[in-house]
């Protein structure tokens, strides 16, 4: 189907690499254990539109560039260590709202919070690079266009990709209601999760 083979395995493999722990998977659980069940929701659209942005890119070629120049690689690997360290740092730094209660974590815009998860997401090299290793493996030689089945492979990935991390947030927030009432839980999540951001973006930073 649009000069794609084994989609069935293609399929199975991204699922299974959907539901293995990852950068996304710890960005979407923590922002929906400190922000609630709509923050998840509008990171997980975010990272999807993320994957969409480097499904693009494997299909026209632009994610050789990292593939082949270590210095773009650096340069977005830092870039995207760094944003990850900012939005850490700002929600460890940020007191309780006025007013809110204790298990409220903050009222960011439904921008931010979706722009956030795409920023993380495009400026991750290491997702980048997948999409151009993983992708390939399932298009046919005589494809008549590579670039179609690119964006199909792409579309299946970050679908059934959506629906997991869809899953995650549920799962999240209903430990989020667990906590609500408990005092002082929603300063204290805040802090932890900013924490786990700003130790996201310094592994990233190390990583090779």
């Amino acid at each position: 189907m649009f000069g794609t083979e084994h989609l069935a395995l293609f399929i199975v493999s991204g699922f299974l690499l959907n539901i293995t722990p990852g950068q996304d998977t710890l960005y979407i659980v923590g922002r929906t254990v400190s922000q609630g069940r709509r923050a998840g929701v509008l990171s997980v659209l975010g990272i999807s539109s993320g994957c969409v942005v480097h499904t693009i890119a494997a299909a026209y070629g632009l994610a050789a560039i990292l593939a082949a120049s270590a210095n773009a690689y650096v340069v977005i690997k830092f870039a995207g260590a760094a944003y990850l360290a900012y939005l850490g740092v700002r929600m460890m730094l940020s007191g309780p709202v006025a007013g809110d209660a204790p298990s409220t974590f903050g009222r960011d815009s439904a921008w931010s919070i979706y722009r956030a998860g795409l920023v993380s997401n495009v400026l991750n090299p290491k997702v980048a690079l997948f999409f151009l290793a993983f992708l390939p493996q399932f298009v046919t030689r005589d494809a008549e266009s590579r670039v179609l089945a690119f964006l199909f492979l792409g579309a299946v990935f970050v679908f059934n990709g959506t629906l997991w991390c869809c899953f995650l947030v549920w799962a999240a927030s209903a430990v989020k209601e667990r906590l609500r009432g408990t005092p002082s839980s929603g300063l204290l999540l805040k802090r932890a999760v900013g924490a786990m951001f700003v130790g996201l973006g310094v592994r990233l930073a190390v990583s090779k």
